[in-house]
């Protein structure tokens, strides 16, 4: 159990992405939603949950750029070179997360992550769990391949995972230190590879990732209405 006596907590803000799928050519983490950035949103939900520092993992050639829009945060957070995948970037982040007891992994495609969810995965960790993650319940009917046809699966089974993940940090490097070549599609899997059983809060209809151009028209209108 995390000790309570204000553990450090420290949350890895994977921005390296590309923003192709959406049509754009600028990184995705870049796109503004009612005029501010994906990254500076995710940010901004990190330190308002609870967060003491954020690392950003951003596209090598944005560094400068995603610096400059960070800048009113510039005493609490790094902006770093991100990797090719998903967990290269995670790894060069816990690079640079220093000492530290607790790290989050958010993707900054899920910039209106309300700050109550950030606190949550936190105070889960606090409190002895050492891999949490958030999820809502799977509302859609679900049907698993088999062979050439489809079949109905039980969809109270399945849950949609979200981030921020929250870990002990010595677990998460843990985690990457013992990953090898091996590509996975979130920390949180990273850990159980090495029997570190996943905990689980719930997340929050906000914390939806941007994927398609419709996430963003979506995330637009809430971010306005917001305003």
């Amino acid at each position: 159990m995390i000790p309570r006596t204000k553990p450090e907590v420290v949350a890895i803000v994977v921005a390296a992405g590309s923003g192709v799928r959406l049509g754009r050519e600028v990184p995705k983490a870049a796109i503004e939603i009612a005029g501010i950035p994906m990254v500076t949103r995710a940010v901004q939900a990190m330190l308002g949950g609870g967060v003491d520092r954020v690392v950003v993992a951003a596209p090598e050639t944005w560094v400068d750029r995603f610096a400059s829009s960070l800048a009113t945060f510039a005493d609490r957070v790094k902006v770093i070179p991100g990797g090719l995948m998903r967990q290269d970037s995670v790894r060069r982040g816990l690079a640079h997360s220093g000492e530290c007891d607790i790290i989050l992994v958010h993707d900054a495609a899920r910039p209106l992550v309300p700050p109550f969810v950030v606190d949550r995965v936190i105070e889960a960790v606090k409190d002895g769990a050492a891999a949490v993650v958030p999820v809502i319940p799977q509302v859609d009917s679900l049907r698993r391949i088999r062979r050439s046809l489809t079949v109905a699966a039980d969809r109270s089974a399945f849950l949609r995972v979200q981030t921020p993940q929250g870990f002990e940090a010595e677990v998460l490097r843990q985690a990457h230190a013992n990953s090898g070549d091996k590509e996975f599609t979130d920390d949180a899997t990273m850990c159980e590879a090495i029997d570190v059983p996943v905990t689980t809060v719930p997340g929050d209809g906000l914390a939806f990732k941007i994927t398609e151009p419709m996430d963003l028209v979506l995330a637009e209108v809430i971010a306005r209405g917001e305003s």
